[in-house]
């Protein structure tokens, strides 16, 4: 019989970032500041400025610091009200507060996507501002929110801390929006263990972010434009805003940039083999009355390292009944809404104070289910998982059957 494999173990950090790591090590030079120029930070949004298509990159410590930045370069006022999905991580309503903003709540259909007819209601004159979380690599209609979002002049924020790779219509998620946030924890595409990098075309805004970042005094001018070349658009930009900002102090250090580099070369085939094993594992689950896989839309191309169902026909206790048939047997099931600290469920998101009620998106919420699957998975492996969760399903349905 296949060993469960064990899917919150990442793969190797490429054998290339030994010789990188010991080097910064003997230097000792850790800050991006301290070369004069070409320091690994700087490389490294460079080489992801490059991958993306975009004018700039600026890499800081966290997703949530990139999606707290881009709101705060945005130049929102305190209290302006931000539009984002019911279903996403609470670092994202967290990052608004943050930024002195309010999230808005709007309702996610069974296929994980934003429900558009509640997004365009909820779209109104006193909102300023959206973030669209692409969560779990499932991407909402873009077109339709970038038409009602230009329409009214607001900009939108692309949390796309689980989406580097995936495309819409042939363009990277991340650069359709003003702004597009990405992840490096270690349950992402690319693991530096924390880490985080917003992208843009918008000289202001990346120069105000850049600042507030932590570009102290004139450390502002180791920022350069694509590819490291002059950019005299950027260069105004910097002169305006000098002294005009407040530090937040939320940079990426040398030792994670030189951790992420050498894994650059690599995400094409981690693109590649996690949508293999993805659509696989769907193709099987569906074959189960109980199990259904939502379709990705038409213009998408993911790029998942991880696989979200839902349960179908199922009452309450037999869901629980699944969940710990499955954990019985070794895969661990979440299942968002079934636990009173999941941060993926708006309703524990009791910081923001006055949680909306969001029907729908509840009601997903309590037959969503999420397995991860490290793009390092062989199909054994994959067969292994399958049949512990149809097994656990089918002796759930037998266990019915019998009572």
């Amino acid at each position: 019989m296949q060993q469960i494999p064990n899917v919150h173990e990442a793969e190797p950090i490429p054998e290339a970032a030994r010789a990188e790591i010991d080097a910064l090590l003997q230097s000792g030079d850790l800050f991006r500041y301290t070369a004069p120029e070409n320091a690994p930070v700087t490389l490294l949004e460079q080489d992801f400025a490059k991958l993306l298509g975009t004018k700039y990159a600026l890499a800081v410590s966290s997703c949530s610091a990139a999606l707290f930045l881009s709101l705060k370069a945005l130049g929102l006022p305190r209290d302006a009200r931000v539009l984002i999905p019911g279903f996403t991580f609470a670092a994202v309503p967290s990052s608004v507060i943050h930024a002195d903003c309010v999230p808005v709540l709007c309702e996610v259909a069974d296929n994980y996507r934003i429900n558009m007819v509640d997004f365009e209601a909820k779209l109104d004159q006193t909102i300023q501002a959206v973030i669209i979380s692409h969560m779990r690599g499932h991407t909402s209609d873009m077109d339709a929110i970038m038409a009602l979002c230009d329409a009214r002049g607001i900009p939108v924020v692309e949390d796309a801390a689980h989406s580097l790779g995936t495309t819409w219509h042939g363009q990277n998620i991340g650069t359709i929006g003003r702004v597009g946030c990405f992840s490096f924890q270690s349950y992402k595409m690319i693991n530096a263990g924390e880490g985080g990098i917003l992208v843009t075309d918008d000289a202001d805004l990346v120069a105000r972010a850049v600042i507030m970042s932590g570009a102290y005094e004139h450390n502002w001018k180791k920022h350069k434009g694509p590819e490291g070349q002059n950019d005299p658009e950027l260069a105004d930009a910097f002169a305006t805003w000098q002294n005009q900002l407040p530090l937040y102090n939320l940079r990426m250090s040398n030792l994670s940039a030189v951790v992420i580099r050498p894994q650059i070369p690599e995400l094409a085939r981690r693109v590649t083999d996690g949508l293999a094993n993805h659509d696989y594992m769907a193709e099987q689950l569906n074959a189960h009355p109980q199990f259904h896989v939502p379709a990705p839309l038409a213009p998408e191309r993911r790029a998942p390292d991880s696989i979200q169902f839902n349960l179908v026909g199922l009452s309450d206790a037999q869901i629980a009944a699944f969940s710990e048939a499955s954990a019985a047997r070794g895969v661990k099931v979440q299942i968002f809404g079934r636990s009173t600290d999941n941060a993926r469920a708006f309703w524990n998101w009791q910081f923001m104070g006055d949680v909306p009620e969001l029907p729908q998106t509840r009601a997903m919420l309590m037959n969503a289910c999420d397995v991860r699957l490290p793009v390092r998975l062989t199909r054994p492996e994959l067969d292994a998982i399958l049949a512990v969760l149809t097994g656990a399903m089918d002796e759930t349905l037998a266990n019915k059957a019998a009572a």
